[in-house]
């Protein structure tokens, strides 16, 4: 029975000594992934870095207008071209569409409503009725 007893934890020591490395390796591999990443992560923030550098290279306004310059075939401004504020036309009003509609077909006249067809319209009183 002693025999079976010392089996049992000596391989339950076995067991846990294999866990154990097990785990380390395991972390190992982890700890491994997370520097690649990292690594991945500084690469890619020197290529932004990278592409920040050359749009404000190419975003400068001296280039942009030598480039405009030598490419489009632009004339310069001439006095002409302005206009005042007091040259541009009105806007049209916008008026009532269907309300002209209505008037053009001489629908838009006062209306005649049940109000009107009595005789005697309630006056409200200030007095309370008595009962």
């Amino acid at each position: 029975m002693t025999k079976l007893l010392h089996i049992v934890a000596i391989s339950a020591l076995i067991a846990s000594a294999g866990y154990a490395y097990s785990i380390k390796y395991e972390t190992l591999y982890y700890a491994e992934q997370v520097a690649k990443l990292k690594s991945k992560v500084q690469r890619e923030r020197d290529a932004i870095a990278v592409l920040q550098a050359e749009w404000q290279y190419l975003d400068r306004p001296d280039r942009l207008q030598a480039a405009a310059d030598q490419h489009l075939d632009l004339q310069p401004l001439k006095i002409q071209q302005l206009a005042r504020l007091s040259d541009l036309p009105n806007r049209p009003e916008r008026g009532d569409e269907i309300g002209r509609k209505l008037e053009a077909l001489g629908l838009l006249g006062p209306t005649a409503t049940p109000k009107d067809t009595r005789t005697e319209a309630r006056i409200p009183s200030t007095q309370t009725p008595r009962r």
